[in-house]
């Protein structure tokens, strides 16, 4: 039945399009035979595994089998041919759809990106790409267009060549004490060696030596540095940790960043700022012609990894407040600030606080019946501004439904510290000026003078912003940077949930709603 409902189908089609018969609207085959196009879809169903997507999700084996036998046995006939010609289309189509838009509905994993899912792929374009014989230059267009994309394919045929290597079929040997430092020695400096020399951090050639110095202890700073580590050449229990990840493990890291970047909304305007969590960095940059030019690149500090996550999503920065009050969330003066209210009362007024009754108006004295009236939720507390604000003294404002902004901070020690998950979930900023210059770029009138002097005024002052400015919040566990591929820990898990996601999507079953998020 499907047969003749394929069949009939396409002699509607070839009667629309004024073919005089089916084998007239077949798209992959000529006189009965596969053509050069169909053997070119075959192959790169094939090699999906090079975009990081799966063959077995088109049905490849089958489809192979099926156009080895069309192509070598007698001519099929019509009726044969017409499923075929169906399915190849079919299996194409759904290749495309994953390669551009991806697999996974990101709202799934928390990312909550107002990314549009693009339309089913065009039958008309892709008849007019056959038939001009454009088949690869119209399948390369729905790749994400992004630089990091093609780094990360390369990546990702380095380290599918790593997969089996020798230099992981055994772990490295225990550490000799709580952890090595230079000048020690260590049965297992020449699988160290190994391992660095493999993955690109020791130059190719370099003896392994007797103690942990010299080229390899700058090797072993280089592997710390690209793992989002301290890299102090301290050999201990984290080090180990990422030196025992298996390059197959590697692998499926890059893989899923790929699929990230698929309907992550990047490069959709000309400015743009992106907080990525996972490496506590924020870059400003501008595109041009389709190539990213990065402005701006600094440190942040995001939401605790326990309880109080950063949410992903983009929304765009309508406001700038210098000199911010700040507004203590309720959660955050239940469960914090009024129990050391009641233990330390000095601390009220010698940070700054005040209260704001239900009518706006503010109240200086620290009593239990306010304190109590914040608990009810009738009053609230807020923070003058000034260098003991939480908020530093210029607020970056996109309204959003997390109540998420980006800010400076009185205590920007923090910035030293490589692992930054610190916040209640807002993200704190380690160049605020430059932060505002760029945001403020189309208004000359807010020279970098006068931009200081208005964080330091100590008066809160709104800028509403003349042109929106694209802000988002974006997770990816795998950056390239001038061919050097950096790995992050999975801060949040979320790595995990897109990896359970993707293979209950191989597997045909629908996953499980994720819980839900803290992030405030």
């Amino acid at each position: 039945m499907r047969s003749k409902f394929a069949h009939c189908l396409l002699l509607v089609l070839a009667l629309a399009l004024g073919r005089a018969s089916a084998a007239d609207a077949f798209l992959w085959f000529d006189a009965g035979r596969p053509t050069s196009d169909a053997r070119q879809v075959l192959g790169l169903l094939l090699s999906a595994a090079a975009e990081g997507l799966d063959p077995n999700d088109y049905d490849t084996p089958a489809l192979q089998q099926r156009l080895t036998q069309a192509l070598q046995g007698p001519a099929p006939s019509e009726s044969v041919l017409a499923p075929l010609d169906a399915a190849l289309t079919a299996a194409l189509q759904h290749y495309l759809s994953d390669l551009q838009s991806g697999r996974v509905d990101p709202r799934r994993i928390h990312a909550n990106f107002s990314v549009a899912r693009h339309a089913r792929l065009d039958a008309v374009k892709l008849r007019e790409a056959v038939a001009g014989h454009r088949l690869a230059e119209f399948v390369q267009q729905m790749a994400p267009p992004l630089p990091m994309y093609a780094s990360l394919q390369r990546a990702l045929a380095r380290y599918r060549a790593l997969a089996k290597h020798p230099a992981w079929q055994s772990a490295l040997p225990p550490l000799p004490a709580r952890k090595l430092v230079a000048g020690q020695a260590y049965a297992g400096l020449a699988l160290l060696a190994q391992r660095l020399e493999v993955l690109g951090d020791l130059q190719p050639g370099t003896a392994a030596p007797l103690r942990l110095e010299g080229p390899l202890l700058k090797a072993l700073q280089a592997f710390q540095e690209r793992h989002g580590l301290t890299p102090d050449g301290v050999l201990g229990q984290e080090t180990l940790q990422q030196l025992n990840v298996t390059p197959a493990a590697r692998l499926r890291q890059i893989e899923l960043t790929m699929e990230r970047l698929r309907w992550t909304p990047f490069l959709q305007v000309p400015r743009m700022i992106v907080v990525n969590v996972p490496e506590f960095v924020l870059r400003a940059y501008e595109v041009r012609d389709g190539r990213v030019d990065v402005k701006l690149t600094m440190k942040v500090i995001v939401g605790k990894a326990l309880n109080t996550r950063t949410p992903l999503f983009d929304e765009d920065m309508r406001f700038i407040e210098f000199s911010p009050y700040w507004n203590v969330p309720p959660s955050i003066a239940r469960k914090e600030l009024v129990p050391r209210l009641r233990r330390e009362a000095d601390y009220f007024e010698r940070e700054g606080f005040e209260f704001v009754t239900g009518s706006g108006q503010t109240v200086n004295a620290l009593s239990s019946e306010n304190l109590d009236a914040v608990l009810h939720g009738g009053w609230r507390i807020r923070q003058r501004p000034g260098p003991k604000n939480a908020l530093g003294d210029i607020k970056f404002i996109f309204p959003n439904n997390d109540n998420i902004y980006l800010h400076h901070t009185p205590a920007p020690k923090l910035f030293e510290r490589v692992r930054r998950d610190f916040s209640h979930g807002c993200i704190r900023v380690e160049e605020p000026v430059a932060l505002a210059q760029f945001v403020l770029h189309d208004e000359p009138d807010w020279t970098e003078d006068r931009i200081r002097q208005a964080m330091e005024k100590g008066e809160s002052n709104t800028l509403r912003l003349a042109q929106a400015l694209p802000v988002l919040i974006a997770y990816s566990t795998v950056i390239v940077k001038k061919e050097r591929v950096f790995f992050y820990a999975d801060l949040y898990g979320h790595d995990r949930l897109l990896d359970q996601a993707l293979r209950q999507h191989s597997t045909g079953t629908s996953p499980a709603p994720a819980p839900n998020a803290v992030a405030r």
